[in-house]
């Protein structure tokens, strides 16, 4: 056999036996995957119309849970609710966390939470109300164009509690508060520059942060 001759067919294909193993030394490695928490389920406790929790919030609230490091699966209220039918109802909920053991011996939730892989409830009630206004505007238009002069304002108080409960446990880990008060103004001189103060968003940050600080979600 001429070695020589063989030689210069052979090196092709020994390169191309390298180039896998080339190209997975060369190429960047995959990100971490996100670290995995335990599921839990946003609730509303307040259920009258007109005192109930807005679902704006619920999102709000759900979606900086999910801002950190660790993003737990957070299960949808509404199907929760009507896969748990009539137990999370008004008038048979359970209204604090010594009822857990009789809310999970009731028929199918335990069941149905084992399937769902539900770890907590995350109890929220509250609401943003507007608590006074003042001033006043006055537009108008003429042949010169239109405009609009004064200065109106109001006052919002966002009130928001939260409670986590260990299904697993039975027991309450504790109660979150968040209270924000802050004056929207509208000054208008021509044209109206509303400058708003954003009390929920800032309630729900700060019900967001003291749940993943219970969770350990940081």
């Amino acid at each position: 056999m001429n070695i020589r001759a063989t030689l210069p067919r052979l090196l092709p294909l020994a390169i191309l036996a390298m180039l896998p193993g080339l190209a997975g030394s060369l190429a960047p490695k995959a990100a971490a995957a996100e670290e995995a928490a335990e599921s839990l389920v946003l609730i509303r406790t307040s259920y009258l119309a007109g005192n109930r929790t807005e679902e704006d919030f619920v999102r709000c609230v759900s979606k900086k849970i999910r801002s950190g490091g660790k993003r737990p699966v957070i299960h949808a209220e509404r199907q929760f609710v009507d896969d748990l039918y009539p137990w999370l109802e008004p008038r048979t909920m359970p209204r604090e966390s010594a009822d857990l053991g009789d809310f999970m011996a009731r028929p199918g939730v335990a069941d149905a939470i084992r399937r769902k892989g539900v770890r907590y409830l995350v109890w929220l009630s509250g609401q943003t109300l507007r608590e006074g206004s003042g001033g006043g505007l006055s537009c108008a238009a003429g042949p010169g164009g239109a405009g609009c002069f004064g200065v109106a304002w109001w006052q919002n108080n966002s009130e928001y509690t939260a409670s986590v409960w260990d299904i697993n446990k039975l027991s309450d880990m504790g109660d979150m508060k968040a209270a924000v008060r802050g004056t929207s103004v509208i000054p208008a001189l021509v044209i109206p520059i509303p400058i708003i103060s954003r009390t929920r968003e800032k309630a729900c940050g700060s019900i967001a942060t003291q749940i993943r600080d219970y969770l350990n979600l940081d």
